[in-house]
């Protein structure tokens, strides 16, 4: 006894001298005058200093200011030719325009004078997979790691596309089924005609949506065919994570083309707010949180802006309503990261704390920060470490209108995170937790019963508690996690590829705007045509090739999960 109590008090000192260690390493490199860094954010939808309670948790932890600078037309290739991405680098994809920038030199070795071990030993700890597939994809040196870091590729995260709807609507129409694209557009000029204004007095719409995540497609056409066909986006078109099939985007009769389809039909009924291709996400994000849309194929994007307090006061919410017909994609964890890198620029004067900024973003603490707001202010753990709201907490994430309190100042929306990328998988063990993860949607505390009538409703019809729950009854598909990364393109691939992009939504939105099937048709054929002109079948076969490669990285998940299974 006396051998084990001498260990346990020689390992606690270990743990509190490495614990002073850390904490005086910080202390050398937290500025006495406030510094601002540069932000480079491919994912950013803002640009500017960041503000509100995170950049006051970031004067208060590292004495620093945040200036985000987001990745409009031409400020890469600015960036680039000036020599200087900025000071922390996030970048939207693992391929191309970032595997230039390793060639170029742009980015800072995470392993040269010890910095990660010194100033990120958290990520050095917990992220060994997705630091080794950083090395592997940047030819041996470390530069980061990808978003969204699991612990365990055997569990899934939760649903991301979950087909919200007005459910209250819904109830008055009498629960219509819906099994196809063509009944939700029918249950959606239902709505309307029984609600034709939102909160604010604008007209109603089945959707309303936004250009801005446009990339090789109409963000919004390739993520319905996405919930819908449960195909994953996949370069110029979608790929079947189960059956490991392509199907690229201007295949006639195709997921994109029905998807693409399906909006027409709304813009014809009158369903389709007619600024939707001009009135950006914020615009976008106004009108749901308004009422304005009925319908989203995204949570996010839809029960998350919209289901407040005092919307549920008034017997309003969105919840899911699943066509009967879709197989909806759900994402498996990914122990390796996903494809949005963390990097730093190789140009920062302040590598060691950029550094620390990641680190703590990684830990536990930092990533229900950046999630929910400041520690203690807006979320805690009770006496036996299960996760908890404040009521400010509570009342922010279900309402970013919420002023903040605590010596915070704003509202939650005006401090929401502005970088925009995550750290942990939202859906992963919290190891501070007891055994919960940093999702508040599985949280003991929230899944308690209904807090109103109109969601007392919705769990007496589908008989379930959340809506994780009702879209795992549905036939979905799971898109596991990976080591794969996009090849990167040839200079002369890149020209066709970005021709063909452009063409692609620019005639994607026209055809969304069609004035009747002949024009829709026209449209569509036109696209063929034009971006076969600029090489289309080259980007085809492009990506079949990497169809194959995700294929075999897919594979080799699965044997990983059977070894596992088998331990």
């Amino acid at each position: 006894m006396k051998r084990i109590a001498l260990l346990l008090m020689v390992l606690l000192c270990l743990f509190v001298s490495t614990a002073f260690a850390e904490e005086d390493l910080l202390a050398e490199i937290i500025p006495e005058e406030t510094v601002t860094l540069d932000v480079f954010d491919q994912l950013a939808n803002y640009s500017g200093e960041q503000i509100g309670w995170f950049g006051q948790v970031m004067l208060e932890k590292f004495n620093v200011k945040l200036n985000i600078i987001q990745d409009a037309d031409g400020v890469y290739e600015t960036r680039m030719v000036d020599g200087n991405l900025g000071d922390i680098v996030i970048w939207g994809s693992d391929s191309d325009e970032y595997l230039q920038a390793v060639e170029k030199g742009m980015l800072f070795d995470w392993e040269e004078d010890d910095i990660l071990a010194d100033y990120g030993a958290y990520i050095a700890e917990t992220f060994p997979l997705a630091l080794q597939k950083n090395r592997n994809l940047s030819g041996g040196t470390l530069y980061g790691f990808g978003h969204d870091v699991s612990a365990d590729p055997r569990n899934r995260q939760n649903f991301m596309y979950t087909w919200d709807m007005r459910w209250d609507l819904y109830k008055q129409l009498g629960y219509p089924e819906v099994k196809t694209l063509d009944d939700v557009v029918e249950v959606l000029a239902q709505m309307k005609e029984i609600c034709p204004t939102g909160d604010n007095g604008k007209p109603t719409y089945g959707m309303s949506i936004f250009s801005d995540w446009d990339g090789n497609m109409v963000m919004y056409v390739k993520s319905t065919a996405t919930a819908y066909y449960g195909y994953d986006e996949f370069g110029f078109g979608l790929y079947d994570p189960v059956e490991q099939k392509y199907y690229h985007a201007l295949l006639e009769d195709g997921p994109y083309y029905q998807a693409l389809k399906f909006f027409n039909k709304l813009y014809q009924r009158g369903l389709l707010d007619p600024d939707s291709q001009t009135q950006g996400y914020d615009g976008a994000v106004e009108d749901m949180q308004n009422g304005v849309a009925f319908f989203s194929p995204f949570n996010f994007l839809a029960s998350g802006l919209y289901n407040s307090d005092a919307h549920a006061a008034e017997g309003k919410a969105m919840y899911p309503v699943v066509p009967t017909e879709a197989t909806p994609l759900c994402y498996g964890q990914n122990a390796y990261g996903g494809n949005r890198i963390w990097s730093i620029g190789a140009k920062t004067e302040y590598p060691e704390l950029c550094m620390a900024i990641i680190n703590w973003l990684s830990t536990p603490e930092g990533r229900m920060t950046l999630e929910y707001g400041p520690k203690d202010v807006c979320w805690y753990y009770d006496e036996n470490g299960m996760t908890q709201f404040t009521e400010l907490g509570r009342a922010a994430k279900l309402d970013g209108k919420t002023q903040m309190e605590g010596g915070y100042s704003g509202t939650f929306e005006d401090g929401n995170f502005k970088m925009n990328n995550t750290t942990w998988s939202l859906d992963s063990i919290n190891p501070d937790s007891a055994g919960e993860t940093f999702n508040y949607r599985s949280w003991a505390s929230f899944m308690t019963e209904a807090s109103s009538e109109i969601e007392a409703d919705w769990r007496a019809k589908t008989g379930v508690a959340t809506p994780d729950e009702e879209l795992a009854k549905t036939a979905y598909k799971l898109s596991l996690g990976t080591t794969y990364s996009e090849s990167p393109k040839s200079d002369e691939l890149m020209v066709i590829w970005n021709q063909c992009a452009d063409c692609v939504k620019t005639y994607s939105w026209r055809a969304i705007f069609a004035k009747d099937d002949a024009e829709f048709e026209a449209l569509f054929d036109e696209m063929v045509t034009k971006a076969n002109e600029y090489g289309y079948d080259q980007c085809v076969a492009f990506q079949e090739n990497e169809a194959a490669r995700r294929a075999a990285a897919e594979n080799e998940v699965k044997a990983l999960i059977e070894q596992l299974d088998a331990e």
